[in-house]
């Protein structure tokens, strides 16, 4: 597998169709969209995955959405992913690099600690207070929200 990046631009559309695998609120993704950075992954010219960067804090950038096209999952695509996003906070200058998932997100909770992260706290009941539909995963209601943070600091 070989990947290319780049920040998508102004001109570029926005990649609902990856996005909203991520994220099934329109309007979350329209929030974050336009206050960060979004990294679109080809592989043989195909857009096959992205992410999303947001500054939060001094120092500190969050992924809050990261996918991968459906048909290309659980092919190391997601892994690469986290990776640029790492890779790309440190040449920004983050000192730290947070994400967030659902409780339910196991595949994920699971990427993210193999990737360094580790969890730092759960946001109780954040899909029920920000999403007005319930969201079911994995046969689990998605009610909170496990942080998860990476002192870049601390990778080679």
């Amino acid at each position: 597998m070989k990947l290319s990046f780049r920040k998508r631009s102004s001109e570029d559309e926005i990649p609902y169709e990856l996005l909203l695998l991520a994220d099934p609120s329109r309007e979350m993704v329209d929030d974050y969209i336009v206050r960060g950075d979004c990294y679109l992954a080809y592989e043989d010219g195909e857009l096959v995955g992205q992410f999303v960067l947001i500054a939060t804090h001094p120092r500190t950038l969050e992924i809050v959405n990261v996918a991968v096209r459906e048909s290309r999952q659980g092919q190391g695509i997601g892994k690469a992913l986290v990776f640029k996003a790492i890779e790309t906070a440190r040449e920004a200058g983050a000192a730290v690099l947070e994400i967030g998932t659902a409780n339910s997100s196991f595949d994920q909770l699971r990427l993210y600690q193999k990737c360094g992260f580790r969890i730092v706290g759960v946001d109780a009941g954040f899909f029920v207070r920000h999403y007005p539909e319930p969201i079911w995963e994995n046969g689990i209601r998605v009610l909170d929200m496990i942080r998860l943070r990476l002192d870049l600091h601390d990778i080679n």
